[in-house]
Parts: C-alpha cells; sequence; structure tokens
C-alpha cells in the first residue's frame, strides 16, 4: 500500500506531513471534511514530517515567486530529497496544491504527485492548524510572517517602469481640462466684477489672460497716464489696443471703486494670472510624459487628444486592447447607446473628433477619415504599450499616412500601402537603435556602405577614365589613318 506525504508551503518555510491510513482518507471525504477543524482527530491523521524555515525574507521572496511561476526552487528540491524517506518512488505520493508545481516536481525528483481528492481538504485542516502543529510557532508570528511576504510578493508582483507610468497622465489630463474650466470661471468673474470700475475694457480686450494681467496692471483707471504706455503695450503686445485703453479711460462711464475693493480684485486676479501660468506649466508636463510613454500616439494626433484616450480607457494597456472601431466612438458612448436604442445613425467619431484631421477633411469624408484615424491609433498605442525602446518613429509614419488619406479623398492620389509604410518605419527604427548602442552618431552599417559606394565610385571613375582615354587613342588612329588615305590618294593624283 503507498504511502502519501503533503508538501505545504507558508510563508516561514517548508512543511512536510505524513498522512495515515491513505486508502480510508480517500473513500471517507466527508468525514475528513467534518474532522479538519478538530485538532485532536485532524492528528490521529496527519503528522509532521519535516520543517525547514526560510533563512531571510528575500529567500522567501524568491521561493514564493518560482513556486507561483509553478518552477521548483532549488531549496524546496534539497528539502524534498532530505525529508522524504528512500523508499521505491512508485510507493510513494506527494499531494501538493498546484498542479503546476506537482507537475515541476514529478519531472525533477521522478516522484508520484497528485493535487485532487482529498488533498485540498488535508491541505486545508494543516493551513488551519499550522501553527499549533509545529513547534515554536505562534498563530502571532505566522500571521506576521504571512503578512511581510504577502506584502513583498505583492510589490515584486506590481513592477512597473517610473519613466512610462500612465497614471500621470491621466491625472495630468483631467487636472488640465478642470483648470480650463476655472480659469474660464474666474475670468468671468474678473470680467463682471472690474467692470463696475472700467466697462469699456472688456471690448478692447477679449482674451480672458490679458485682461486679467491688465485689470492687475491698471487697478484705478484714473491713475492710467501716458507714463504707463510702454509697460501696457508690453502686456497687450499692441500699441494701438494700449492707445485705445487709455483712451477709453479717461472717458469712462464706470463708476468710482473703494481702494478695499481694488486691492480685492487685484489679488483675485494675480490668483487668476497664476492659475493659468501653471496651466501652461501643466499642459508642458503633459507633453513631456507623453514623450516618455506615447510619443507614438503623442505624435498622430497630439498630446491632449492622446491623454484623453489614454485617460477614458483606463490606462495605456486596456486603451491598445481595444479594437479600432472601439477607440473610434471611445468618450461618445450615451449617443452611441441613444442611437441603438431609438435605431438611429450611430457616431462617426467620439474623443478623435478634437484632432485636427477630423476638422480639415469634408463633411462627406469626416466619418471615412475617423475610422481611418482610429485605426492608425490602435496601432500606435499597441506599439507604445509593447515596445522596450520608446520612439516616435511609427507615430510619424502613421501621421504621414492619413495625411496622404485626406489628400487621396481631395485628389484621388493614391497613396502608399501600410505594409511599405511599416516596413520603412521598421528599418529607421532598427537604424536608431543601432545608432544609439553604438554612441557614435553613425551607424556601422552606414559606415560601410558608405565605403563600398565609396570603392564603387572609385572603380566607376577609373573605367570611365579608361573608356575616355581608349577613345581618345581611337579617335587619334582614326585620324592618323584618314590623313594617310588622303595622302596616297593626292599622291596618285
Amino acid at each position: 500500500m503507498g504511502r502519501l506525504y503533503v508538501l505545504y508551503e507558508h510563508a516561514a518555510g517548508y512543511a512536510l506531513f505524513s498522512v495515515s491510513e491513505f486508502e480510508e482518507v480517500g473513500m471517507l471525504l466527508p468525514q475528513v471534511e467534518a474532522s479538519v477543524t478538530d485538532l485532536s482527530r485532524f492528528n490521529a491523521i496527519v503528522k509532521l514530517v519535516s520543517f525547514t524555515p526560510f533563512k531571510s525574507a528575500i529567500t522567501a521572496l524568491e521561493s514564493i515567486n518560482a513556486i507561483s511561476e509553478g518552477l521548483l526552487p532549488e531549496d524546496l528540491k534539497l528539502f524534498l530529497d532530505i525529508a522524504l524517506p528512500p523508499k521505491v518512488a512508485s510507493n510513494i505520493t506527494l499531494g501538493t496544491a498546484d498542479p503546476k508545481l506537482s507537475a515541476s516536481i514529478s519531472e525533477a525528483l521522478s516522484l508520484k504527485c497528485d493535487h485532487t481528492g482529498a488533498i485540498p481538504e488535508i491541505l486545508r485542516g494543516i493551513r488551519f492548524h499550522f501553527a499549533r502543529m509545529v513547534k515554536g510557532l505562534t498563530p502571532q508570528s505566522t500571521a506576521v510572517a504571512q503578512l511581510g511576504l504577502g506584502h513583498s510578493y505583492s510589490r515584486a508582483k506590481v513592477k512597473f517602469n517610473v519613466n512610462r507610468v500612465d497614471n500621470m497622465i491621466i491625472q495630468s489630463i483631467a487636472l488640465l481640462d478642470q483648470l480650463d474650466k476655472d480659469v474660464n470661471t474666474f475670468s468671468m468673474r474678473i470680467r463682471e466684477w472690474y467692470s463696475y470700475h472700467f466697462p469699456e475694457l472688456v471690448k478692447i480686450v477679449p482674451e480672458h489672460y490679458t485682461y486679467a494681467r491688465v485689470a492687475q496692471f491698471i487697478k484705478n483707471r484714473k491713475d492710467l497716464n501716458a507714463d504707463k504706455m510702454a509697460d501696457l503695450e508690453e502686456i497687450v503686445m499692441d500699441s494701438a489696443k494700449a492707445q485705445a485703453i487709455l483712451d477709453a479711460s479717461k472717458s469712462s462711464m464706470g463708476m468710482d471703486i473703494s481702494p478695499v475693493d481694488l486691492i480685492n480684485i487685484e489679488m483675485f486676479a494675480g490668483r487668476v494670472i497664476a492659475l493659468a501660468n501653471y496651466r501652461k506649466q501643466l499642459a508642458e508636463y503633459l507633453r513631456s510624459k507623453m514623450a516618455g510613454v506615447a510619443p507614438n500616439l503623442a505624435t498622430l494626433i497630439g498630446d491632449q487628444v492622446g491623454a484623453r484616450l489614454i485617460a477614458h480607457a483606463g490606462s495605456l494597456t486596456n486603451l491598445a486592447k481595444y479594437p479600432a472601431s472601439t477607440v473610434q466612438i471611445l468618450g461618445a458612448e450615451k449617443a452611441l447607446f441613444r442611437a441603438l436604442k431609438t435605431k438611429g445613425n450611430t457616431p462617426k467619431y467620439g474623443l478623435l473628433f478634437h484632432s485636427t484631421f477630423i476638422g480639415r477633411a469634408g463633411a462627406k469624408n469626416k466619418g471615412r477619415i475617423s475610422r481611418y484615424l482610429a485605426n492608425k491609433c490602435s496601432i500606435a498605442s499597441r506599439i507604445d504599450c509593447f515596445t522596450d525602446v520608446p520612439s516616435c518613429i511609427f507615430g510619424e509614419k502613421l501621421r504621414q499616412q492619413v495625411e496622404d488619406r485626406l489628400k487621396f479623398y481631395e485628389t484621388g492620389d493614391v497613396p502608399k500601402k501600410n505594409i511599405e509604410v511599416m516596413k520603412e518605419a521598421l528599418a529607421e527604427a532598427a537604424l536608431a537603435i543601432e545608432a544609439e548602442v553604438n554612441g557614435n552618431g553613425e551607424v556601422e552599417g552606414e559606415k560601410k556602405k558608405k565605403k563600398k559606394n565609396k570603392k564603387r565610385k572609385t572603380e566607376e571613375a577609373g573605367i570611365v577614365e579608361e573608356e575616355v582615354n581608349g577613345e581618345e587613342n581611337g579617335v587619334g588612329k582614326e585620324n592618323g589613318e584618314k590623313k594617310k588615305k588622303k595622302k596616297k590618294k593626292s599622291e596618285a593624283e
């Protein structure tokens, strides 16, 4: 009769248990399930054979990583070699929790392994009573070991490149949209507030940012004079506008305002200006992040539209998984479901509408170019997501393809095939990577080509020179023969 051993991997170490009455255990599975929570009854069936603790937390992490991948760690192999009795392998069955680990152990140690039947219930009982079955362990110490290993394992699994984190792009574009709304709202507020004192300024300076700067600079309109014209021109960037502001301030219909109110308006204008400046800085930050995370997508449709697509999808990986038909209507879900419900026309574009390509296309071609652009966006996002070395070469080629497609709709010029363009992009990307690796600014392949071209040119030059010389010699011979013939002819006459 065969003997059953059960392997249990814990955060503290490896443990091997022997199971008595193996045949009866297999037959009486319901009774085993009932006796799992009772330690005295469970100890009659399952007994500890050997336990080896991990030497350090790093060893535990390496072992659990290997086991989760279905690999057999070297320390576990050594432990099983020592702990299992030296009997004929066919008489021993080793129970494990993971079928992949079972296959690895069977292959490495030629053992019969099993993970079905009563083994899951036995492992459940071991897990429940483990702290009391191993001497020196307590429920508190096992909980601490499990918690520490769990945190380490999670950190090791969540591996990411800090330079290519799309979470920052999602937060940046959300904040950028919020800032746009806030700056517009605050600008309208400062216009209303300052218009009590200087109502004519609204028509002269329609831009929000410039209006806030001018209001902060002028303060009380009665103090504005010709001495301040140079500074005012620098703000509005137009001498005619500055003169118009000065003229309007002299004959304004606005009411007088107290110094305290002016101070509050000035402070509020300063806050609006600071917010607008921060919005510019955030746009630059978003551009740099997109260049590192999704350069091809940013080159194809722009930083902000690409960032909105990533944010709407949830991550760059999710966007890469979407088909082109989903990317096309991303952001127009309400219109899509409304159209499906009412059996109307489905939307042609969602967030892609903000791209310049859609605006440049004709009315009848907007749907076509939207579908084509979504296709290229899908390709670009997949390249960005799964490439090791980010570059914008593919994005430039894809953008040129969309440009060519727009020309095709307008003039009928047939664009290049996609496979040809992708081959060109792959060749350029390979050259760029090779140039980076060499670090010389010149690729070795290009050097060889140049040498070959130079050699070929010298050979061709030599051949041409020979031909020229030959022709010259031939011409000289011909001229000499002609002279001789003429001389003979004249002598005969």
